[in-house]
């Protein structure tokens, strides 16, 4: 049965990381080893023109040099490659993207000129984004670590948490986990400039 058309957030079957890197202070980096330590089950790419391995992992250039399909792109690149990269997802038929950067329309004029940017070159693109400036999304069920934060993997239940902020899932997760209280999504809708409520 299908959710919606933000399907592929809650069950992807390929998710590529732009910004992913080996730095432990890097956001793209720590959304990549999220994702591989939560053991996500399907193909996981590292997407950095910087390095050639992330992790044990090839890293790849661009998305074009990846030629299986993707659903789920996860960014977490300075504001302004966001655009670039959301057309790249489009060219290659992502429908779905998490944007975990900051500096859009929570900074000043420039950022919001940079989130309109964002939006309508995913509307173009028919593509849904949570975000940006989000933690991401966790799915216990289907193994699926999406945020970037040191979060545990969390377990798996049968109530959703939907929070614009980051803050509350980080302690509702802090506060569940060692009860063993289980969600079946936690969903932090940062700017929510297009997925919201």
């Amino acid at each position: 049965m299908k959710l919606s058309d933000v399907d592929p957030l809650f069950v992807p079957t390929a998710v590529a990381v732009f910004g992913a890197s080996d730095s432990p202070d890097s956001q793209g980096g720590v959304v990549f080893r999220n994702l591989i330590e939560g053991g996500f089950k399907g193909p996981c790419y590292a997407i950095n023109p910087k390095y050639e391995e992330v992790a044990g992992r090839r890293s790849y250039a661009s998305l074009e040099e990846i030629e299986k399909p993707i659903d789920l792109a996860l960014i977490a690149t300075p504001a302004t490659a966001v655009a670039g990269i959301l057309a790249q997802c489009g060219a290659k038929g992502v429908h779905m993207a998490v944007v975990y950067s900051g500096g859009f329309a929570e900074a000043d004029e420039a950022g919001a000129h940079l989130q309109d940017k964002m939006v309508e070159t995913a509307r173009r693109h028919r593509i849904r984004v949570l975000g940006p400036n989000t933690m991401g999304m966790l799915r216990p069920q289907n193994r699926l670590n999406a945020t970037s934060g040191v979060v545990t993997k969390g377990v798996s239940g049968n109530v959703a948490l939907v929070s614009q902020s980051g803050a509350i899932c980080s302690a509702m997760l802090d506060w569940s986990v060692p009860r063993h209280i289980g969600f079946s999504s936690m969903i932090s809708l940062g700017a929510a400039a297009d997925v919201d409520f």
